[in-house]
């Protein structure tokens, strides 16, 4: 494949541009520098410094402890082994208990880390947050659906949006942040009809995680789609590591797959 390190950045707006032309991205977790290069070398559009570190990497049972000083150090990590990925972070547990909080840690993941654009859990609520940072030159990625920073107050992680009531909610909390200048939204186990409702009806991408295939990207925990992660793997993970043999190829199938539509499949997604 040729090598796309050497194309132009992607950006929010490239992002949208591709939405607009009915194209597909891939996005994946990194949190180091050499899976950073290997994701991009891939074909990986979207690198998301997520929240998950706090599981994946430093063994805790949820994301709740993760620090912003830990974000911070993972996402300068991940952009030292980028040249045109767009890095994503994730503002960890009541980082945005105030917009100006969520504003101060924001600049931080941007200034310090490296990041450029910065993911905040929550629906409608969180529209004041989210127009302030945009105000601030902050771009914003909302997630909806699914929020594992509720853990305890939804008693685990179970599929959201399935009553006509809660996925009202989703999509009248889909239209306000983008109302309020949200860049990206990130759909988390959620109905596909759902997803595919709130993808065509917003004018931003939408990013997918156990959403169903219609959304504008995919994303996947990079230990997941791999296969190593300990334990029961979620209903709409694919393990293509086993599929291909190597770390590699099972990136650039990852990729590959999403971009064609073929990932992910109905038996990764809830109605």
């Amino acid at each position: 494949m040729s090598d796309e390190r050497d194309s132009a950045p992607v950006t929010v707006a490239s992002l949208r541009e591709l939405k607009a032309r009915g194209g597909r991205f891939a996005c994946l977790t990194a949190y180091d520098a050499t899976f950073a290069a290997l994701e991009e070398q891939a074909g990986v559009e979207v690198l998301l410094v997520g929240d998950s570190l706090g599981m994946v990497i430093q063994g805790r049972e949820t994301t709740l402890p993760v620090t912003v000083e830990d974000m911070i150090y993972h996402c300068a990590c991940v952009a030292r082994g980028r040249r045109r990925a767009l890095i994503m972070a994730d503002l960890p547990f009541m980082s945005d208990l105030t917009p100006q909080r969520a504003l101060e840690d924001g600049a931080r993941l941007m200034k310090e880390g490296g990041a450029h654009v910065i993911k905040i859990e929550g629906g409608g609520e969180m529209a004041e947050t989210v127009s302030l940072l945009s105000r601030r030159g902050i771009p914003v990625c909302a997630h909806l659906g699914l929020q594992p920073q509720s853990v305890h107050k939804l008693g685990g992680y179970p599929v959201q949006g399935r009553d006509p009531e809660a996925a009202r909610r989703i999509v009248e909390g889909a239209r306000r942040l983008c109302e309020a200048g949200a860049d990206l939204l990130l759909l988390e186990c959620v109905p596909a009809a759902l997803a595919r409702e709130v993808s065509t009806n917003v004018p931003v991408p939408v990013i997918g995680i156990g959403a169903g295939p219609d959304c504008d990207g995919q994303v996947l925990v990079v230990y997941d789609m791999l296969g190593i992660t300990p334990g029961r793997r979620p209903r709409f993970v694919k393990d293509f590591l086993a599929q291909e043999g190597s770390i590699p190829a099972a990136l650039s199938a990852y990729v590959r797959e999403v971009k064609a539509g073929s990932f992910p499949g109905p038996e990764h997604g809830f109605r």
